[in-house]
């Protein structure tokens, strides 16, 4: 809403909409006190429009950092709003601080700088994150093959020792099994040539030295037999051993497989991969990141680049007016209390005295009565008298 140079006489007749007070409301600004600085107005309209984007901005940021570890949409908006709610408080809080008389404490300016630069960095990441998000998917779902060969790499070398056991163990078991039925061979071999002429005494048939070889082959042969009755359960045994060893890596593999997912985290590792690997995408993330920031430190630049008006003079002034006043109504309370008490003590003095002075006659009756008695008693002392005109007559002091 625009507004001309207007006539101080004419200045209560502005009236300013409700969108205009919103954004005052935003920057911070006094309606009784802005409405009558012309110039101000506007200033604290745009500072207002800053504060309100920047709140958009931090809504909107924190409701996408919500939803990538959350599924329910309800429950990440309310946290988005809660979130954006507090950004908004803290840039308030901010822009309330940076008065004209305080612009150029260095210090004060420095804390709200950093604050603002903090906030800004954090909340310029989902925004960056969301930008590039077919990107970091991809760069993701390849981090998360990788962890699972680091893991299944891990897993190997945890087993290693025992795997490398069962195996020495089978190797020793079917060498021995091998070895014993190479004997068995040879000697069935050696039988067989015997008995058809082609080797040893070059005799056809069963004659003694093929008898011999025969009971020897089967010598053998029963050995052998009986080595694969002692032997294969031990090797069924290392290979049953063997393969529960696998089966254990795979369960550890899909209990870890479990835990890879594409959230908030694993998102940011994806984007700094991402960057080591593509140098020219480095310059144009930080311009981003840069961009990002500075809406969240929308409202404290503006607030200090924009030159200060009338506004900032008049809220001074009315401030030192409401702490004189204030000193003031509390010296006239004091003196009012000090003339409370001085009258209060003025006419209870005189209560007091009326008290006593109606009383006097009273009390001398009293005690006349008293005295007569002890006259006429015979077992009474006197200090049993005097105790006894204490308790009745004498008044006691207040504590």
């Amino acid at each position: 809403m625009s507004t001309g140079n207007t006539a101080v006489s004419q200045r209560a007749d502005y009236t300013p909409s409700t969108f205009t007070e919103f954004l005052w409301w935003l920057a911070t600004a006094e309606k009784e006190i802005v409405i009558d600085s012309v110039i101000d107005r506007n200033r604290y309209r745009i500072i207002g429009m800053s504060v309100l984007g920047t709140w958009l901005f931090a809504t909107l940021a924190w409701t996408y950092f919500f939803s990538t570890m959350i599924s329910s949409p309800m429950i990440f908006c309310l946290l988005g709003l809660f979130m954006g709610f507090i950004i908004l408080t803290i840039d308030r809080a901010l822009i309330k601080g940076i008065t004209r008389f305080n612009k150029r404490k260095l210090i004060p300016l420095l804390f709200r700088g950093l604050l603002a630069i903090t906030i800004g960095t954090f909340m310029a990441q989902p925004a960056v994150l969301y930008m590039f998000d077919k990107e970091i998917k991809l760069q993701s779902s390849l981090d998360n093959e990788k962890k699972k060969q680091r893991k299944r790499s891990e897993l190997d070398a945890l087993y290693k020792n025992r795997k490398d056991e069962l195996i020495a163990e089978k190797t020793a078991l079917q060498k021995e099994l091998t070895g014993r039925y190479d004997e068995v061979s040879k000697a069935r071999e050696s039988f067989i040539r015997e008995t058809d002429g082609t080797g040893g005494s070059g005799k056809v048939g069963l004659k003694e030295i093929a008898t011999a070889k025969k009971n020897e082959y089967l010598k053998l042969d029963a050995l052998y037999q009986q080595s694969i009755k002692e032997i294969q359960p031990k090797l069924d045994s290392t290979e049953t051993a063997l393969a529960g060893l696998e089966n254990e890596k795979k369960m550890a593999e899909a209990a870890f497989s479990k835990y890879l997912n594409d959230g908030f985290l694993t998102r940011v590792e994806a984007l700094n991969n991402i960057l080591k690997e593509n140098s020219p995408l480095q310059f144009r993330y930080y311009l981003i990141v840069f961009i990002l920031m500075l809406i969240e430190l929308m409202p404290v630049i503006a607030k200090t680049l924009l030159p200060s008006g009338s506004y900032d003079e008049k809220v001074m002034l009315r401030e030192e007016m409401e702490i004189d006043l204030a000193h003031t109504n509390m010296k006239q309370e004091q003196q009012l209390k000090e003339l409370y008490n001085q009258l209060s003590f003025e006419n209870n003095a005189e209560t007091i005295r009326s008290f006593f002075s109606a009383t006097k006659d009273d009390r001398n009756e009293k005690i006349r009565s008293f005295s007569k008695e002890w006259k006429d008693g015979k077992k009474q002392s006197f200090d049993s008298l005097w105790e006894k005109m204490k308790k009745d007559v004498l008044s006691k002091q207040e504590n």
